[in-house]
């Protein structure tokens, strides 16, 4: 009977300890401190979700509107470089304009001076046959050009014998160079006055050659010296410019100088010539 007192005593002892764990727990949920705690963490959480969502959302919203941008500054800038183009061209064609009105009022300044009947011609192409090296100009019959008239340029302070007329058309003629190898020119030093005949090449890129000056005269001329138009029988006006020696060749077979002789005109820069009308001239002397 003791034994069975004691059991039960202490299972007693045990549901009250239990009870009074249990008491003591729910006082303490009872303050309401996990349910605070609970709502706390939850308010954390969707604040924290709805920030990434708006900060997605304004990601998104200011790539769109950034991408949208920088297609209207694309198609801004090339519409600017497009009319940066035409103002450049338009810049360029008024110093096109500009630099002809210039040339033509130089022109006309050279015209007044020549003391011969001109015509002035623009040069617009080059012989196609190749017969020559021909340079074809915008005056022809209509304008009064003539087969061998010489033909003159400025270029700068320099005035130079280009040619002479070979082929005549009702509005176009050719001139054969005196780079060319088949155009000859009487010509002398004009320090010396020692004569030669002189004739090109074949091409703006060699000098041209002057041969047949007594061999006497080597000491006599210098590198530097100007060679200019004899005149004779009236092919080229008298003492139009030529070229400038650049050497002095001395053959031993030869009973005659060798000159060379670097053009006045650059060729390759001409743009406009005078043909000269000598015909006023032989009348002049014929009287």
């Amino acid at each position: 009977m003791k034994k069975k007192f004691s059991f039960k005593t202490r299972l007693d002892v045990v549901l009250l300890i239990v009870l009074l764990i249990i008491s003591s727990v729910l006082l303490t949920f009872s303050g309401g401190k996990f349910i605070i705690d609970f709502k706390s963490v939850g308010f954390s959480v969707a604040a924290g979700t709805e920030n990434a969502v708006h900060s997605l959302s304004e990601f998104v919203t200011d790539t769109v509107t950034a991408v949208r941008e920088l297609a209207e500054l694309r198609t801004k800038y090339a519409e600017l470089t497009e009319k940066l183009k035409d103002y450049e061209l338009l810049q360029r064609s008024n110093a096109d304009i500009r630099r002809e009105n210039r040339e033509l009022k130089e022109l006309l300044g050279f015209a007044d001076e020549i003391s011969y009947k001109n015509i002035p011609a623009q040069i617009t192409g080059f012989d196609p046959d190749n017969l020559y090296s021909g340079i074809m100009i915008n005056r022809g019959t209509k304008h009064g050009v003539r087969k061998n008239m010489p033909v003159i340029a400025f270029q700068g302070s320099n005035a130079g014998l280009v040619g002479k007329i070979v082929q005549v058309g009702r509005t176009s003629s050719m001139v054969i160079p005196v780079y060319d190898y088949q155009c000859y020119v009487a010509a002398r030093v004009q320090t010396t006055k020692h004569r030669g005949l002189l004739n090109g090449q074949g091409s703006t890129d060699l000098p041209l050659i002057m041969r047949y000056v007594q061999k006497r005269a080597k000491d006599e001329i210098s590198i530097g010296d100007k060679i200019l138009a004899s005149g004779e029988n009236n092919l080229f006006p008298k003492d139009s410019p030529i070229g400038i020696v650049t050497g002095i060749k001395v053959h031993d077979y030869e009973t005659y100088l060798e000159l060379t002789v670097e053009p006045i005109i650059d060729f390759a820069r001409l743009d406009y010539v005078f043909v000269l009308d000598l015909s006023a001239t032989e009348e002049e002397t014929a009287e």
